[in-house]
């Protein structure tokens, strides 16, 4: 069948294409990519479905999700297995949705994103490509460690479990190192373990690290991303550019925090709100952090530094999966509406190893891609009119 509109985006964060078009065949692979008038002339007995005044462009791609955080729920106490299972479903079916065809989930509850992603394959449920770190690790006492997350302590402890994710069926391995405190976490031999052991059977590595020192210790370790990244400095920056090392700032879940912070603040919270209680308290570290990223983030940008969406949001009755919100901020911040759908298709697949199979719209890649009311490269917002979502040229959404 061949897909048009009025505009066409690659992905490729330069590539616009009036009346552009794709082909795609009974597999679900791109064949072309042209004008509407190029592949209709040469594939004349194809079926032509126009969007008209709409934009085609890859599948969007959430490079930090935690499909399974159900810890700020208000009735946690209902979550057991099964109803932990049922709402990573929701948040699969919720991703869909907003055309987020790829996932990278950075930490939830062991062995439940392998099992949605077997789920999906045999049709059970509807997801979308799931790629994932199982529950991550921290050390004894730190970042996340009451969300369920595994504490290990020393080079071989976190050799050990690393190789039980991975025997596991993990596909990433994620590390915490900092939260909300200067004070590192894990040390920098624990760090150096960790991405070897990583590295070392060919699997690649995530960190969630905010601050100095933390930072600077997981820049030198190697990590293959820098999750959040919040307070980096340009001279760091740089250094992720000569390493070859991605950048997912989460930029979105700093500033929903922030606002939600002084809306409580205004409002007048209910002390027993726990949950709005922990975020005011956090409040100091939320402010400098949104302003972290808006004063930095086109600087950094420039530098060539790979930037990936994420979305990292768990925060109850928050906008879910907001990668949308995250390209605005972008633009917002300085760069093209082109050039940020770039963070959100070619560069994680880039990143995850499979530009050669998603990404972008390219003939002999599988056909992920969404088509939305508007012109997506002179407005981002038009993301928000989501017309139709495809992952290798079958309807899902």
């Amino acid at each position: 069948m061949i897909y048009a509109s009025q505009y066409l985006l690659t992905g490729d964060g330069k590539t616009c294409i009036n009346n552009g078009a794709i082909y795609v065949d009974q597999e679900g692979i791109i064949k072309a990519v042209g004008t509407r008038e190029e592949l209709t002339a040469k594939y004349k007995e194809e079926t032509v479905k126009d969007y008209e005044d709409a934009t085609l462009l890859p599948g969007l791609m959430d490079m930090h999700v935690h499909f399974g955080y159900y810890y700020s729920q208000p009735d946690i106490y209902n979550f057991d297995d099964y109803m932990i299972a049922y709402y990573a479903q929701e948040q699969a079916k919720i991703a869909l949705s907003l055309g987020i065809t790829t996932v990278r989930d950075l930490s939830s509850p062991h062995n439940l994103l392998k099992q949605l992603r077997i789920a999906g394959e045999k049709g059970y449920v509807k997801t979308p490509r799931i790629i994932h770190a199982d529950a991550g690790l921290c050390m004894t006492g730190g970042h996340g460690h009451d969300d369920g997350i595994p504490q290990v302590d020393g080079e071989w402890e976190i050799r050990k479990e690393i190789r039980k994710q991975l025997r596991d069926g993990a596909d990433w391995v994620k590390l915490l190192t900092s939260g909300r405190s200067e004070t590192p976490e894990f040390t920098q031999e624990e760090l150096n373990a960790a991405v070897d052991e990583s590295h070392r059977v060919g699997r690649k590595c995530a960190i969630h690290a905010g601050l100095a020192p933390s930072l600077q210790m997981s820049i030198d370790a190697g990590f293959d991303t820098i999750e959040h990244g919040t307070f980096l400095t340009l001279e760091q920056v740089k250094q992720m550019v000569q390493n070859k090392q991605a950048w997912v700032p989460t930029m979105t879940a700093y500033t929903v925090l922030y606002e939600f912070c002084q809306e409580k603040i205004k409002a007048g919270h209910n002390k027993s709100d726990r949950i709005a209680a922990k975020a005011i308290h956090d409040m100091a570290f939320f402010k400098p952090a949104y302003e972290a990223y808006k004063n930095n983030f086109k600087e950094f940008y420039d530098t060539g530094v790979t930037i990936c969406t994420g979305s990292d949001m768990v925060l109850y009755e928050a906008p879910p999966l907001p990668i949308n919100r995250e390209l605005e901020l972008m633009v917002e911040y300085g760069i093209t509406p082109v050039q940020a759908i770039e963070t959100a298709t070619s560069n994680p697949a880039k990143v995850l190893g499979m530009e050669k199979q998603i990404g972008t719209l390219t003939v002999g890649l599988e056909a992920d891609f969404i088509a939305v009311k508007g012109n997506v490269a002179q407005d981002i917002k038009a993301l928000n009119n989501l017309l139709e979502v495809f992952i290798k040229g079958e309807k899902v959404s």
